[in-house]
């Protein structure tokens, strides 16, 4: 697994080195996720690859997620990841290709990526920042639209965009 792992690292620097990735095809939205503190990052948050959660306010995903009036959940959803170096990311669960907030991509932990469901491109979630790995992702060089995730003073994060 580490071998084909790095494998695909350096393929995906190679094909990154000379290609412009769009991973701004998402309509832009609001993205505001607060994991207040420690507890809240322990309980809701990602602790290693290929560990992942995914966050859609409308439909109350993860259930009992402490939702406020100021969270925002982005076009199609948040996905929660942490990379093979344990730092937390985070993408839109829309896929670039369908442009639509009710085509999300779906997690594949065996795999290590993200596959949309109509197109079948792939995603590489773990170690390139969503970087297309095939399809018509790929073929079009789409990328993941990507979130930020900063600490907060206390032991928790915040995820924006």
């Amino acid at each position: 697994m580490i071998r084909t792992l790095t494998l695909l690292i350096i393929a995906a620097i190679g094909f990154t080195a000379c290609e412009s990735i769009d991973d701004k095809r998402i309509p832009p939205s609001a993205v505001n996720i607060e994991f207040k503190n420690i507890g809240e990052w322990n309980t809701y948050g990602v602790a290693a690859a290929p560990d992942y959660r995914t966050f859609i306010k409308s439909k109350g995903i993860p259930s009992n997620f402490p939702y406020t009036s100021l969270s925002y959940t982005g076009f199609g959803g948040v996905l929660l990841v942490c990379d093979v170096s344990n730092i937390p990311k985070a993408f839109d669960l829309a896929c670039p290709v369908e442009r639509k907030n009710d085509i999300r991509v779906s997690v594949d932990t065996q795999k290590l990526q993200a596959v949309c469901p109509k197109c079948g491109s792939t995603y590489d979630i773990y170690s390139l920042d969503g970087y297309p790995t095939s399809g018509e992702a790929l073929k079009s060089k789409y990328g993941l639209q990507q979130y930020t995730v900063r600490p907060n003073a206390y032991g928790g994060y915040i995820i924006s965009h």
